[in-house]
């Protein structure tokens, strides 16, 4: 923001001069004697000193002292302004370290928690038993560490046919999902960690992921917010939206020309990750309201971005993204993080 220069307001001077009159002197009229024009001014002076000290004190003698009750109240009145003004004060040093910390945030949290955020591949099937699959699809998503060996995602990612229409219709009928493939490519490891569904939200779309991998032992966990968020709060969300296809948009030219032509998105992720090029990508809005357990917020997202954290501006995560709405740029969805404490609570029972 460019900050605009404050001038100083030019104060009018005197535009005329006090002129003194002028004396003429009549060549015809006696000049005067040295020490008669010496008393005339003394005299002149002397008039007036006392002209003016008898104003002074006839000023003082008509003008009303001011009485201890007068007093009193402009000390108030001082005391109450200085307090409104430091009242004032405080709240624009908050605003600026608030807008400060608003600017910093979506550096700091790609920083901070960068390798703690995964990219998830999957593959599942819906079949008959005894039959073919009738149904074979890939997925991809996002996650994140929320405690030792524990990935929060959404449930469509974890489950893929939850909510899946043309899956439900065949489940309905009596056919079986199963889960052929599913991992995890973070940040800095130069493979895929094996991941398997650990506990599944039944009220919405949220789920746990576990992981035996040691390498991903020593990933940080994000901090979940301890309070629910407020409508118009600055929002960053983190994840890979558009997959592979969007991790390849980010490789260097080379790279990008030579995975692109490949449409194993296993094999490609695979080769990002042992280049080192598995990064996720951070978009940030504002939240726009809070429904229940349902957050809207108009920070872009695209596929593949789903089960990714949605942070506050101090870096705590308020969310999973899970969803957005076609046409609406302001229609970006999420659960509630708050949501994913009794998750984590019942798999942490189950271990203990």
């Amino acid at each position: 923001m460019k900050q605009g220069a404050f001038g100083r307001p030019r104060s009018s001077g005197i535009l005329g001069a006090i002129a003194s009159p002028s004396m003429s002197v009549d060549s015809c009229k006696r000049e005067e004697e040295p020490v008669s024009s010496t008393w005339q001014s003394l005299v002149r002076g002397a008039l007036v000193l006392f002209l003016a000290m008898a104003g002074l004190v006839l000023a003082h003698s008509f003008w009303p002292p001011a009485s201890p009750g007068v007093e009193r109240q402009a000390l108030e009145r001082q005391a109450l302004e200085r307090q409104i003004l430091e009242r004032q004060m405080q709240s624009l040093t908050e605003q600026l370290d608030d807008l400060r910390q608003q600017q910093a945030m979506p550096s700091l949290v790609l920083n901070r928690y960068r390798d703690s955020i995964c990219y998830i591949f999957g593959v599942y099937q819906v079949a008959f038993a005894h039959h073919p699959a009738l149904e074979r699809t890939r997925i991809s998503g996002s996650g994140f560490v929320v405690g030792d060996t524990l990935i929060a995602t959404n449930r469509h990612v974890a489950e893929p046919w939850y909510g899946d229409p043309d899956s439900e219709r065949l489940l309905r009928k009596g056919a079986t999902p199963q889960l052929e493939q599913l991992e995890a490519y973070f940040p800095g490891l130069p493979a895929p960690v094996k991941v398997t569904p650990a506990a599944l939200s039944t009220t919405g779309d949220l789920a746990l992921l576990r992981t035996g991998d040691p390498a991903a032992a020593s990933l940080v966990p994000l901090p979940l917010a301890a309070e629910r968020p407020n409508p118009g709060e600055l929002v960053a969300v983190v994840g890979y939206p558009m997959g592979v296809l969007g991790m390849m948009a980010k490789a260097p030219t080379a790279v990008y020309a030579r995975l692109a032509i490949r449409q194993d998105d296993p094999g490609t992720a695979g080769e990002l990750a042992a280049l080192s090029l598995i990064r996720p990508s951070a978009t940030y809005g504002h939240l726009g309201d809070v429904v229940g357990d349902k957050l809207i917020y108009d920070a872009p997202t695209a596929h593949g971005a789903s089960g990714g954290p949605v942070f506050n501006s101090r870096a705590e995560v308020i969310g999973v993204n899970a969803a957005f709405i076609e046409g609406f740029s302001g229609g970006t969805l999420g659960v509630s993080s708050q949501q994913l404490k009794p998750l984590i609570r019942q798999v942490q029972q189950k271990t203990f």
